[in-house]
C-alpha cells in the first residue's frame, strides 16, 4: 500500500520515476494487474480467444520497450523503477477506463468516445512524463518516445496478432 501512495503522484505528473522506490514485488504485482485489466478490457471488446494472445503480446511489448529504451540509454539499472512507473500509470488509467469501455460498447455515442479519447491522451502524457525524466530529454522528444511506445506496445500487439490470425 505504501508503494501505491508513492507512485500515485506520477499519475498527476508531480513525481519523477527515478525518485521512487525499487521493489521487484511491486513490479511483479503491476505486471499481473496490467495483464488482468488489459485482458478484461480486451475480452469485452472482442469475444474470441485471440484477446488472450493480444494481451500477452501487449504485456511483453510494454516490458520489452521499457527494457530496450533503458538499454539504449545505458540506464538499465532503473528498470524496476521505470517498469513499475509505466505499468502503474497504465494500470491506473486502465482501471478508470473500464466503465468508459462499457459505456462506449453499449452507447456508441460521441460523448463516450470523447471521454475514451481523453483517457488515452492522459495515458499518452503520463508515458511522455516518465520518459522525459528517465531519459532526461525535453518535452517534445518525450512525446515522440511516447508515440513510439504506444505504436510498439499496442500497435505491435495488434499487428502481430493480425498477422498470425490471418
Amino acid at each position: 500500500m505504501d508503494n501505491i501512495r508513492q507512485f500515485l503522484p506520477l499519475c498527476w505528473l508531480s513525481a519523477s520515476p527515478l525518485e521512487l522506490p525499487r521493489s521487484s514485488r511491486f513490479f511483479q504485482l503491476n505486471i499481473v494487474f496490467y495483464f488482468t485489466v488489459a485482458f478484461f478490457i480486451q475480452f469485452n471488446m472482442s469475444d474470441d480467444i485471440e484477446a488472450i494472445f493480444e494481451v500477452i503480446l501487449e504485456t511483453l511489448l510494454t516490458v520489452g520497450f521499457v527494457a530496450a529504451i533503458l538499454l539504449l540509454n545505458r540506464s538499465f539499472y532503473s528498470f524496476i523503477q521505470v517498469g513499475s512507473a509505466v505499468l502503474f500509470c497504465q494500470n491506473v488509467v486502465a482501471l478508470m477506463l473500464v466503465p468508459v469501455v462499457f459505456w462506449v460498447t453499449i452507447a456508441e455515442d460521441t460523448p463516450s468516445y470523447v471521454v475514451l479519447g481523453l483517457f488515452i491522451f492522459w495515458a499518452f502524457v503520463l508515458i511522455a512524463h516518465i520518459f522525459k525524466h528517465v531519459l532526461q530529454i525535453n518535452r517534445p522528444a518525450s512525446l515522440v518516445v511516447s508515440v513510439f511506445y504506444f505504436l510498439i506496445a499496442y500497435g505491435g500487439a495488434y499487428g502481430i496478432d493480425s498477422l498470425l490470425a490471418g
